[in-house]
């Protein structure tokens, strides 16, 4: 790491009135020390250096200001300097001001710094409180529909700020006030191909929202009506019977030859865990039951490969096939568990994981078992000279 006087030095360099040269070397050696553990938690100690580098994201040369803002991506995405940059270097208002301006260059930068300050609870509070006096949650849900906002950026990673942003009651309770159409608007990116991230984030977020059990029967009304954004990325080409196809929401009837399921086994396991967050109240149980979402689960079921993802469907299918709970116990949400009973079940989900985990090696292994058992079967049968 640097002496107390070659960090002097870098930082005299740090400065608007200095070569570009000399700015451009300083900015670089910072970058390479932000790119591992043990140099982001040295920079931790010299705020005064994060400060002049977060100075210079206003240089006229873009090549500094990219640097600057690459330090600052590899800075926030270490949680022990997130209240370094937040409260000392008050990061925060400069940048909403930069990512609402349509033309600025390095808004998918920022986006990035904004996702990686939010992961965490407690920064989040304080984002979530800067955005609302700066900007508001409202605009940056405007920022996020509007194609082509700025030319200049992508802005898929708005998605996951919003997912993180949603881990709030306050963000959610935004998010799903029937007098202002937010959560109907982010939808139809459950569908988004264009980017993984961005349909992440927004499946992020209904999955977050869907904690909120009070708003279930609302979400799957026909002022939302959720569910097909829910469904469609999980339902594939296989043909249903008639009496199948007609219980289905109208978007999942009938699907053509050619129809793609998601892709990304994170995103399947999102949209699993969000339907299963719905069946929490009796009310909802009975939507997705009256909806016949058991038939798609069933060939989705067939057809993943993912064990993690079996897994979480599996736990949707018992719900829906599943005896409704006993009178008093119908909000799953609500259920108290008896600590004994909690210990056991952390224990059991413990236990299915690991044996989730080995389960890949496991099938290594029985495919070897069977490939030698075949070989041998095929040597003495004269198969194979």
């Amino acid at each position: 790491m640097l002496s107390d006087s070659e960090t002097a030095e870098l930082l005299s360099f740090l400065t608007p009135a200095t070569r570009p040269d000399v700015k451009g070397q300083a900015t670089e050696c910072i970058l390479g020390l932000s790119g591992h553990r043990d140099g982001c938690r040295f920079l931790r100690t010299k705020p005064d250096l994060i400060v002049a580098l977060f100075a210079l994201t206003s240089d006229p040369s873009v090549a500094i200001v990219k640097n600057c803002y690459h330090i600052l991506i590899n800075l926030s995405a270490d949680e022990t300097l997130h209240q370094v940059l937040v409260a000392d270097v008050k990061v925060l208002p400069v940048l909403l001001k930069n990512l609402l301006d349509p033309e600025y260059l390095f808004s998918d930068q920022i986006c990035t710094i904004l996702s990686n300050l939010t992961r965490h609870e407690k920064t989040c509070k304080t984002v979530f409180k800067v955005l609302q006096e700066e900007a508001g949650l409202a605009q940056l849900v405007e920022i996020f529909c509007t194609e082509g906002y700025n030319k200049n950026a992508k802005l898929h990673y708005l998605g996951p700020l919003l997912s993180n942003l949603t881990q709030l009651p306050e963000a959610r309770n935004y998010m799903m006030d029937k007098d202002r159409c937010v959560i109907q608007r982010l939808l139809p990116f459950t569908q988004f191909q264009a980017s993984t991230v961005r349909r992440g984030g927004v499946i992020g977020t209904l999955r977050n929202c869907c904690f909120d059990y009070a708003h279930h029967e609302w979400l799957l009304s026909e002022a939302v009506d959720i569910l097909p954004f829910l469904l469609l990325p999980l339902a594939g080409p296989e043909e249903l019977s008639d009496e199948e196809n007609e219980g289905l929401p109208v978007d999942l009837q009938y699907l053509p030859e050619d129809k793609k399921r998601e892709d990304d086994p994170d995103i399947r396991k999102m949209l699993l865990e969000t339907l299963l967050l719905l069946t929490a109240t009796k009310a909802g149980r009975q939507t997705l039951k009256d909806k016949n979402v058991y038939p798609i689960m069933r060939e989705f079921h067939r057809w993943e490969k993912d064990v993690h993802v079996t897994a979480a469907c599996e736990k949707l299918v018992q719900v829906l096939i599943g005896d409704e709970p006993e009178q008093g116990m119908e909000n799953l949400m609500e259920v108290e568990i008896p600590e004994d009973v909690e210990e056991k079940l952390k224990e059991a989900d413990a236990k299915e994981q690991q044996e989730l985990e080995k389960e890949p090696e496991k099938r290594q292994e029985e495919e070897k078992e069977e490939e030698k058992r075949r070989t041998d079967r095929e040597q003495e049968s004269g198969l194979i000279k």
